[in-house]
This record gives structure tokens, C-alpha cells and sequence, in this order.
């Protein structure tokens, strides 16, 4: 299984990274109403951290927000089950095939690998930020001394064009 393919199927829903029912059927090469039919007879394993139903107006955001969702799951009268990496590994126990098993395995590695890319990000940003403040630093350095060299010719400019003041001797014309 791609891992790539996997990661278009992970989504961020109500600030967790999720797995919907008709995606993890399609990678599981099931039906929809099998997975769920085997989740709901065995609802114990699956706590609320582990897998949710999205309300209608959630679903409905989803819908409006992802393109890449099938034409008839957008029009299902029923919404989806989302569910997080603990609940795609209970899935395992509950649909219990080689098939499953496979998927499975493929599924915690592309939940590792955008983890590791997400601490990755982090690094980045962090050093972006560095990175912008030691430019801002410099550039008010140099900023600064354009503003001294712009006042500079003003005063000087200025000095030249009035008239002197003072005792007149005969040396200057």
C-alpha cells in the first residue's frame, strides 16, 4: 500500500487526525456497512479518542472543504465514522484478516511519517523565526545609517546655499 495514497486520506477534523469509514472500507477492500457493522458490534473497543460519528453540521463543512470525496458518499443519508490512529489499530482486532492486517501496517507508518513531517515543520518554523529576527536586526542597522546619511546631506546641502553671518573680511568674494 502507498504511503502516499494513504496520507490523501488522512484528514483534520475537529483538531484530530482522522481516517473516515468509506476510506479505510476502500483501502480494507470491504464494504462500508460491513466496517461499520463490525465496529458497532463491538463498540467497547472503540471509545470516543478512538473512533466518532460526525455530526450532520461537521459533515457537512468536510463536504464543502474536501474535494477529493466520492460524489455518492457526499450525498449519504447516514455520516461517516472518523476515526484516529488508535481506532484504524482496533480496527485490526476487529476486522481480523490478512488484508486488514496489511493496511493496518501501512496505515500506522503513514500516520508516523506525518507525525515526523509535522516535527519537521515545527523545526522549520522555529528557525524561520530565528532567521527573521536577526534580519530585522540588521536591516534596522541598516535602515539606520541611510537615515544618518540622508540627514547628513540635508544639513550639509542646507549649510551651503545660506548666507553667511558674522564680520566680513576681505578674502572672501
Amino acid at each position: 500500500m502507498e504511503l502516499s495514497t494513504i496520507k490523501t486520506k488522512i484528514h483534520n477534523i475537529q483538531g484530530n487526525k482522522v481516517i473516515l469509514d468509506f476510506d479505510l472500507a476502500e483501502l480494507y477492500e470491504v464494504e462500508t456497512r460491513v466496517l461499520k457493522q463490525a465496529v458497532r458490534r463491538n463498540l467497547k473497543r472503540f471509545p470516543d479518542d478512538f473512533m466518532f460519528q460526525l455530526s450532520k453540521e461537521v459533515w457537512k463543512e468536510v463536504i464543502t472543504n474536501c474535494d477529493k470525496l466520492p460524489e455518492n458518499i457526499k450525498f449519504s443519508p447516514t455520516t461517516p465514522f472518523a476515526f484516529t490512529e488508535q481506532g484504524v489499530a482496533m480496527l485490526s482486532s476487529v476486522l481480523n484478516s490478512d488484508k486488514a492486517i496489511d493496511v493496518n501496517i501501512s496505515i500506522m507508518r503513514a500516520f508516523v511519517a506525518l507525525r515526523e513531517h509535522l516535527t519537521d515543520y515545527g523545526n522549520l518554523k522555529v528557525r524561520i523565526a530565528q532567521l527573521e529576527k536577526e534580519m530585522d536586526l540588521k536591516f534596522k542597522d541598516i535602515h539606520e545609517a541611510l537615515n544618518y546619511l540622508l540627514q547628513k546631506d540635508k544639513v550639509q546641502t542646507g549649510q551651503q546655499n545660506r548666507s553667511r553671518i558674522g564680520y566680513k573680511t576681505g578674502r572672501e568674494k
